[in-house]
């Protein structure tokens, strides 16, 4: 994914943005799709099969969209194909496209001009977590209470900053090599340079200064993800006002640093910074912290997360000019009221980090060639992510994924996009239940959810006429929680009591970016409460909060489907 092209519009604050189109959809039907982020093969595991079966046309899919005529305009399609497929991006969405391509027998090329893993790999969620397990390290061993408790005795802990920021960097590069061997062993084309749709079903690509090189396939996937999104007014040094790519590189840890935006990037940044020493200073501009999150478990975490640790916060307020320390003087942040455009202060700090979620990246890409006008950078495309022109109409054989198209700006979603793709192109029409795809924030404890807020649900039932029910449990009753001394955290479940569907799941507590998939996988295989409550869960263990959410919950119907299944025989 990436932790991240300019556009004329503010994009969402969090790089875990929603498409509001999806957020409105109901969770329907089941699809059976085989969710995956980085797959196995980049840690080095091996055991992925090659199918040999050959190509299926594609039939109809009964599309309502006309087909684009941008063809005639921009030359005539070649009669033959150097590749049934071309990805252009070599992130985790690329990635998860090329290889599941592979299974399907298909040849396939994958065009990166920076390096291989993208965003995520190189510059977001990889390096991050490498921080963020030495935050919650050190967090523990700073716990005097939480080591007593224990019966541990643990003198004061320290840490080299240098040799955590290597932990980062040498994980971007192993898992970095991992993905290009894997790609490479499977016998996917990688081709160096920077992408270019000329025409349909054509592709440039080459280095500067260089000749450029034609490639022509039967179907091209765009993949180029994101990059940090800075807002007019800010001055970016990289040094003392900083995006989230350079603070990966922990380059300092400043007393007092300033963080604009407290969604996920925000939230798991002041994690780090208060965990080495640093005072944190949040500016959201909405009313509340964690704009992004369920109430109550937003509430919940700002108590946890917020209030006990060295932060302070504004919120209310836009940074409309930021300052880089220059001549002995401090980062300077001018802040108005969000709402009357007035000035409100001006504060002083070591640094900043601009945290303001993330844009997409599609300049260069040539979408001028096929009549593509993207909508604030983002390319339009539809619900199985086959590209729009500017007329409306469906672009034969060119998709796109990912963080470029908007809809869900996680590394996860964009490698679900393009198996989804994958399965299109080889005749299994598929479309995604973007309901179904958690997302998690790795602060120390976690946060992570999937599907509708309460709100959010409860305004769906009010439009569609039915009723909204939410259910609750404590990490403080989970024994495995408890024998950590972790029992903070909540477990909320809202669902439809006529008929057990599941509409979202969210979770604080120790480990739940773990656990939110037992509800992602249900929503996604479209199993309802009265029958995942048969499911029988390990004890003792945290997968028990989700099994006692489920079971507290009332249902008016009985289960679909819970046959008693033969005892195994003991041997």
């Amino acid at each position: 994914m990436h932790s991240i092209c300019s556009q004329a519009t503010t994009v969402p604050r969090s790089n875990f943005a929603f498409d509001s189109r999806s957020l409105a959809l109901a969770i329907s039907k089941p699809f059976n799709l085989r969710f995956c982020g980085i797959r196995k093969e980049a840690f080095g595991f091996s055991g992925l099969i090659h199918s040999c079966s050959s190509r299926v046309p594609f039939s109809c899919r009964g599309h309502s969209k006309k087909i684009s005529a941008s063809a005639e305009n921009n030359g005539t399609p070649p009669k033959s194909f150097d590749y049934d497929l071309i990805i252009i991006g070599a992130g985790v969405g690329g990635h998860g496209a090329a290889l599941h391509a592979v299974e399907k027998g298909l040849k396939i090329a994958i065009i990166e001009g920076d390096v291989v893993g993208g965003t995520c790999v190189n510059r977001s969620c990889v390096p991050s977590k490498a921080l963020l397990a030495v935050s919650g390290k050190m967090r523990e061993l700073q716990s005097d209470h939480h080591m007593k408790a224990l019966g541990l005795q643990v003198s004061a802990a320290g840490y080299d900053r240098q040799g955590v920021a290597d932990h980062a960097n040498n994980l971007d590069s192993k898992i970095r090599s991992n993905l290009t061997n894997s790609m490479k062993s499977l016998g996917v084309d990688i081709l160096t340079g920077v992408g270019t749709v000329v025409g349909p079903q054509k592709v440039k690509y080459g280095k500067i200064g260089f000749p450029d090189n034609i490639v022509t396939a039967k179907d091209i996937i765009i993949a180029t993800g994101s990059v940090p999104f800075v807002p007019k007014g800010i001055e970016v040094d990289g040094k003392t006002v900083i995006t989230s790519d350079h603070a990966l590189k922990l380059e300092s840890v400043p007393d007092w640093i300033a963080i604009v935006g407290s969604g996920y990037i925000g939230l798991e940044f002041s994690d780090v910074y208060t965990a080495l020493g640093s005072e944190v200073t949040f500016i959201e501009a909405l009313d509340q912290l964690m704009p992004g999150f369920d109430p109550e478990i937003g509430k919940l975490a700002q108590r946890v997360l917020i209030n006990p640790r060295k932060i302070v916060y504004h919120t209310g307020v836009f940074a409309t000019k930021i300052t880089p320390a220059k001549d002995g003087k401090p980062v300077t942040i001018e802040l108005i009221d969000a709402k009357t455009k007035e000035p409100k202060d001006t504060l002083e700090v070591y640094a900043a980090l601009i945290a303001t979620g993330r844009a997409p990246f599609t300049n260069g890409l040539g979408l001028e060639n096929i009549n593509v006008v993207t909508q604030r950078g983002f390319i339009p495309v539809d619900e199985r992510m086959q590209v729009i022109d500017a007329n409306g109409n469906l672009i034969p054989h060119l998709y796109c994924i990912g963080d470029a198209n908007g809809k869900m700006m996680l590394a996860h979603a964009a490698s679900a996009q393009g198996i989804s793709v994958v399965e299109q192109v080889t005749g299994r029409d598929h479309v995604l239940n973007h309901l179904s795809i958690p997302a998690a924030c790795f602060t120390h404890p976690e946060i992570s959810m999937v599907g509708l807020t309460e709100s959010q649900a409860r305004e769906k039932a009010e439009n569609e006429g039915f009723e909204v029910s939410v259910a609750k449990t404590s990490f403080k009753a989970n024994t495995k929680a408890l024998a950590e001394n972790e029992g903070e955290g909540l477990a909320k479940l809202i669902y439809r009591p006529d008929n057990g569907e599941i509409l979202g799941v969210h979770i604080f507590g120790l480990h739940a970016a773990d656990l939110i998939h037992e509800a992602s996988n249900a929503m996604a295989l479209g199993t309802h409460i009265q029958d995942i409550k048969f499911a029988v869960h390990a004890h003792p263990t945290l997968s028990e909060v989700l099994d006692e959410l489920f079971k507290s919950a009332k249902v008016k119907v009985t289960a679909l489907n819970h046959a008693p299944v033969s005892e195994p025989v003991a041997v």
